[in-house]
């Protein structure tokens, strides 16, 4: 049976599993509060067997989207999307629909191509 996970990996660079709302809130403040020097945090969804999704949150509100055949980001499904300037809520909501497997609402979002 194939079996979804969450990952978020932190700014400095740490992995948490299923991590709770107020973890994801946490991550994102450290990212906006611009601790680590400008890096980010990227919250990411996926099947064992299969696809993944994962959206990445920089200093100053850059946050890209991607979509994978698999976990080692081996195919891409889509051409990676971007916004900026996103505010920090806003980034939370994004991941909120991640970590509940809501794809959908994050692709149907006004993106821009990455790059």
């Amino acid at each position: 049976m194939t079996q979804a996970w969450v990952v978020l990996t932190k700014v400095d660079g740490r992995d948490v599993p299923s991590p709770s709302p107020a973890q994801l809130a946490a991550a994102l403040a450290e990212v906006y509060a611009g601790a680590a020097g400008g890096a980010a945090a990227v919250l990411r969804f996926g099947y064992d067997d299969g696809l993944m999704y994962e959206v990445e949150v920089g200093g100053g509100g850059e946050v890209t989207f991607g979509e994978w055949s698999d976990r080692d980001c081996e195919i891409a499904l889509a051409s990676p999307k971007r916004m900026t300037a996103l505010g920090q809520a806003e980034a939370l909501q994004l991941w909120t629909w991640l970590a509940q497997r809501q794809v959908a609402k994050i692709r149907a979002q006004a993106w821009q191509p990455a790059g």
